[in-house]
C-alpha cells in the first residue's frame, strides 16, 4: 500500500455579507437568445451602451448559429399523405464578453429593463 500525501489547504477571508469582491481575471460572458432578431439586437445593444457607460472592456456581440426547430405535418387528417406543411422556429442567439466587470456594472447589468421574448444567460467564467 503507497501512503496517501496530502496538499495543504489554503485560509480564505471570510466573506462578508453584500461582498461583491470580482476576480481580477474574471470574465462576465452574457447569452442573449430571442426568437425575432430585431428585438435581439436592440437588447443587445442595451446591453453594450451599459456596459461602455463605466468604461468596460467588451468583446462581441458574436453571432452564433440560429437554432432553428422544424416540424413537418399532414394537412389533412386521414387521406392526403403527400399534402404536408412545414412549420420552423428559429432561435437567434449573441454571445457578449465583458472583460473585469466592475461591480458597478454588474449592477447596472442585473438593473436593465430589456423587451420580452429575450433570454440572457449570464455567467462568470
Amino acid at each position: 500500500m503507497t501512503a496517501a500525501t496530502t496538499t495543504p489547504k489554503t485560509k480564505r477571508a471570510p466573506k462578508k455579507a453584500g461582498d461583491a469582491a470580482v476576480p481580477a481575471d474574471a470574465k462576465l460572458r452574457i447569452r442573449v437568445r430571442a426568437y425575432e432578431h430585431k428585438i435581439l439586437d436592440v437588447s443587445v445593444k442595451q446591453i453594450m451602451d451599459t456596459a461602455a457607460r463605466f468604461d468596460a472592456k467588451t468583446v462581441g456581440p458574436v453571432p452564433l448559429p440560429t437554432e432553428i426547430k422544424r416540424w413537418t405535418v399532414n394537412r389533412s387528417s386521414f387521406v392526403h399523405k403527400d399534402a404536408r406543411e412545414q412549420f420552423e422556429m428559429r432561435i437567434h442567439k449573441r454571445l457578449i464578453d465583458i472583460l473585469n466587470p466592475s461591480p458597478k456594472v454588474i449592477e447596472a447589468l442585473t438593473n436593465l429593463n430589456l423587451p420580452s421574448g429575450v433570454t440572457i444567460d449570464v455567467k462568470m467564467v
